[in-house]
């Protein structure tokens, strides 16, 4: 453990790194697409296949990963990273935009719902005692977001590119994708320094998933339903209704999501000390209920003002279950099931939100109401009542309450 932490920040640096070209790209992907001639209902597919692909091969990886280094899948994921901006930067036809979509790593979603994710998360609780799991988690979680918050801001260069050296926004565009290859190369390189820790863990009990198969598969059965429901109201689509339903820019957007990003990010810590006093599963679901609630309100808000307002209240809510979350399916879970189990709980996170986008879109270019914010709030409710019913009696072997 001691060896290992040190290798802590080199994770890091590499989730900050990918959630900041994250950030920026799923604010830039649908102006990206705009300009190509596309509207909303192929934005929604791209982020479709984006989904499912990676749904697939985060599954792939979380069922191997006992079999394979750690290591090495992050650095083959990177390399999927780097292929994938260079391949946006120099497609445009959509077909083979949606072939590079499934099979590359973009990620048109605020959070993250990428292969990488389960591997990190697997390295991390190696790296972490029970007592200081949650707490970690958040600081990975932090670390996201706010580099997710920065990469929104950052959405505004294509913009300063059309302004200040007379580019057109298209080529602006496909510059973006050209520096998320070039993270991509940074990424690899950070990975490439760590030690392969699953070491740590005997061969003789490495498998997929054992004794907390039931448990795993009920609570993947839940995030399903989370997952379904956030689907609809992925950044990139969130973006493109604020674009027309309040004919906000491109530098506009970005703000607003710089400001959504850290007011989650900052919520991860005070999610770490609410679950100290009330338990994770309870901190999960009495967080995430009311900033539903605020989801579903929105497309009713009279005014851009009142909009905000009820986003900006979001988030610094919605996103307090994610290190509890996080710290929940670890603990819940023997050292050897880690990997698999972060897999399968995090595929549905972009399995089963696969088709809300398409569906956000094709009801986004019959009505300019925001019904995919209703629908999506409504789904994410139903899950908060679920979870709060299925395991709230249910404690995390090592929580402490």
């Amino acid at each position: 453990m001691g060896n290992g932490i040190r290798n802590v920040p080199l994770l890091l640096a590499a989730r900050g790194a990918r959630a900041f070209a994250d950030g920026l790209v799923s604010l830039v992907l649908p102006v990206y697409l705009r300009e190509l001639g596309y509207g909303p209902v192929e934005t929604g597919v791209v982020a479709t296949a984006t989904l499912t692909g990676s749904a697939l091969l985060t599954l792939a990886i979380g069922f191997n990963a006992h079999r394979a280094s750690g290591r090495a899948l992050l650095m083959g994921a990177s390399l999927l990273m780097i292929g994938t901006g260079l391949a946006f930067a120099g497609i445009e036809e959509i077909w083979p935009l949606l072939v590079v979509s499934f099979l590359g790593t973009l990620n048109p979603s605020s959070g993250d719902v990428s292969a990488f994710l389960p591997l990190e998360q697997a390295q991390l609780a190696y790296l972490t005692g029970p007592s200081e799991r949650t707490r970690m988690f958040a600081r990975y979680s932090f670390i996201g977001s706010m580099a997710a918050a920065l990469g929104a801001l950052a959405a505004v260069l294509p913009d300063l590119a059309v302004e200040r050296i007379d580019a057109s926004l298209k080529a602006a565009c496909q510059g973006v994708f050209v520096l998320y290859a070039l993270i991509g190369a940074t990424v690899l390189f950070l990975y490439s320094r760590l030690p392969s820790v699953e070491a740590d863990v005997s061969a003789s009990t490495r498998t997929p998933l054992g004794p907390s198969r039931r448990t795993v598969l009920r609570l993947a059965g839940l995030f399903s339903i989370d997952s379904f429901g956030g689907g609809f109201v992925i950044q990139s689509l969130l973006a493109l209704w604020l674009f027309e339903r309040f004919g906000l820019s491109l530098a506009a957007a970005g703000s607003i999501f710089f400001w959504t990003g850290v007011l989650s990010a900052f919520s991860y810590f005070a999610a770490v000390r609410i679950s100290e006093r009330i338990g994770l599963v309870n901190t999960m679901v009495f967080t995430h209920l009311p900033a539903n609630v605020c989801l579903l309100l929105v497309p009713f808000a009279p005014s851009l003002w009142i909009a905000l307002a009820l986003l900006f209240t979001r988030s610094a809510l919605s996103q307090m279950d994610v290190p509890t979350r996080t710290s929940y399916v670890m603990s819940v879970v023997t050292p050897a099931e880690r990997a698999a189990a972060a897999s399968v709980t995090a595929v549905p996170r972009s399995l089963a939100s696969a088709a809300s986008p398409t569906l956000a879109g094709l009801l986004l270019a019959a009505s300019g109401f925001g019904w995919p914010l209703v629908i999506g709030g409504s789904l994410k409710i139903a899950y908060d009542l679920l979870l709060l019913l299925m395991f709230r009696n249910v404690g995390a072997h090592d929580e402490h309450r």
